[in-house]
């Protein structure tokens, strides 16, 4: 049952504050990210290199996981925000003056470390501003500013290299940085009552929480794993089979952003189908395209036929859009919320980093057509785990929406 508030609720009066910071950040890497394989590339870096380079992202996402949630917890949501934009503008300029891959490495890293702080910081306050029926709507708003900016961020900088070089793009990600940062700045400080009462009595740590929340953690949680196992491919395996097949960078910018176009497009009925129908129709489509488009890519040959493989995934990722965040505000108690957050976050973020170094490990010894076919495997066959993981939080879900 809704209650009057949240029948009340309207996406449009949080829609600035909520999503802007996310779509004009999401510019930047939207722009950066098609092509850092190929920048690794250009400075020196092999095949199995410049996967791993793309895999430090998802590594300083991992690293920071657990400390950006205890962060929040102490400072809040809006200071966090601003923070991390700042320096992930300074992070984006060190990748394009870099000289040197292990340079580029460190910049890599460093915007990761940013980029987690960022998520934690904006799911906990979409947490605090909309009821529990319209969560995954929201959520998948939240994850659809992403693929916005996704869009876009690939044409702009298709259009950068054109008439610039490959550097300009990492520019416009320290100017997207900024403003987002900016734009954060106007959000409500929602948290500061609960932050004031949490130093009184003294902060959760963050391993109490875990503790506290290990069982769901190691179950839905792996669900996590697997899912954000699957839709950080794109992001690696996609362009290193471009660059493989001698297509050009500007080209690869351009496949990224028609399937950013199809992100978009289902953004909505996957909130709808989340909120209506439950986590797991959304969860388990979206494994299965990246496991089946994995298998398919090998048989890609050209510039078309890797643009059917990546709407295929991008049919799956944009019905998803948001599903980890949403899993993760159905599982948050209210003490050390951010703090489990955190830990939520590194379980995706275990995901995030393991695709791609698969992807790295199985192309240092063996074509890059075999890496396809070991994690289309995997993919499809963690669908069950997911399934069955995702269909326990769906029954749980509607019991505590039944004793309302």
């Amino acid at each position: 049952m809704s209650s009057p508030g949240d029948a009340a609720f309207r996406f449009r009066d949080i829609w600035v504050v909520a999503y802007g910071p996310s779509i004009v950040s999401a510019i930047g890497h939207g722009a950066m990210l098609p092509v850092l394989a190929v920048r690794a590339r250009d400075l020196g870096a092999d095949v199995s290199t410049a996967a791993a380079i793309v895999a430090m992202t998802g590594v300083g996402m991992l690293l920071a996981s657990l400390p950006a949630g205890a962060l929040v917890a102490r400072i809040g949501e809006r200071r966090a925000l601003v923070g991390a934009g700042l320096v992930d503008a300074v992070a984006m300029a060190g990748i394009a003056l870099t000289d040197s891959v292990l340079g580029l490495a460190v910049g890599v890293l460093l915007s990761g470390v940013c980029w987690t702080l960022f998520l934690i910081a904006r799911q906990g306050f979409m947490i605090d501003v909309v009821p529990t029926t319209h969560r995954a709507r929201a959520m998948s708003l939240l994850g659809g500013s992403y693929r916005v900016g996704v869009l876009i961020g690939p044409l702009i900088g298709a259009g950068l290299i054109r008439v610039s070089d490959l550097t300009s793009v990492f520019w416009l990600g320290a100017a997207m940085s900024v403003t987002a940062s900016c734009l954060a700045a106007t959000m409500p400080d929602l948290g500061e009552e609960k932050r004031a009462a949490a130093r009184a009595s003294g902060h959760l740590g963050v391993w109490t929480v875990i503790a506290a929340h290990r069982r769901v953690l190691a179950t839905v949680g792996t669900a996590v794993v697997i899912l954000g196992m699957s839709r950080s491919l794109r992001l690696s395996l996609l362009p290193l089979w471009a660059d493989h097949l001698g297509l050009s960078a500007s080209t690869i910018s351009l496949i990224f952003a028609g399937a950013a176009a199809i992100d978009v497009a289902f953004i909505w009925p996957g909130g709808w189908l989340m909120d209506t129908r439950g986590r797991m129709v959304v969860a388990v489509p979206v494994v299965l395209s990246m496991g089946i488009a994995c298998l398919l890519l090998p048989l890609a040959t050209d510039a078309v036929s890797v643009a059917l493989v990546m709407a295929l995934i991008a049919c799956g990722n944009g019905l998803g859009s948001g599903i980890v965040m949403t899993l993760g505000a159905d599982s948050a108690p209210d003490a050390g919320r951010s703090q489990f957050l955190g830990a939520w976050r590194l379980c995706g973020d275990i995901g995030n980093t393991g695709g791609p170094l698969l992807v790295s490990a199985v192309a240092a010894v063996a074509p890059l057509a075999t890496a396809c076919l070991v994690v289309g495997v995997l993919g499809i066959a963690g669908a069950g785990w997911v399934g069955y993981w995702t269909r326990r939080v769906d029954l749980a879900r509607t019991a505590e929406l039944t004793r309302r």
